[in-house]
């Protein structure tokens, strides 16, 4: 089974190689056909601390790294300045 990949922005950088991701998705409700908007976050380990709150970025699904974070960064697609 293929890894997930998401691409997200990067909300807080405050840990040390971890930054969280907010993924956002939207998708259509079933009935009402209303589009709804969901935000997902997840711990990604940053090995070389080089992602910044705001960054848009690509994380890859990767076995447990610790207790909450499971995700890994693949790459930084915009800086922030």
């Amino acid at each position: 089974m293929p890894r997930k990949v998401f691409v997200g922005k990067v909300i807080s950088d405050k840990m040390d190689k971890t930054v969280t991701v907010a993924v956002t998705r939207q998708y259509k409700h079933p009935l009402y056909k209303k589009i709804i908007k969901r935000v997902s976050k997840f711990k990604a380990h940053d090995e070389d601390n080089r992602c910044k709150s705001g960054d848009t970025v690509k994380i890859l699904e990767s076995r447990p790294l610790s207790k909450t974070k499971r995700w890994v960064i693949v790459d930084v697609l915009k800086k922030e300045n």
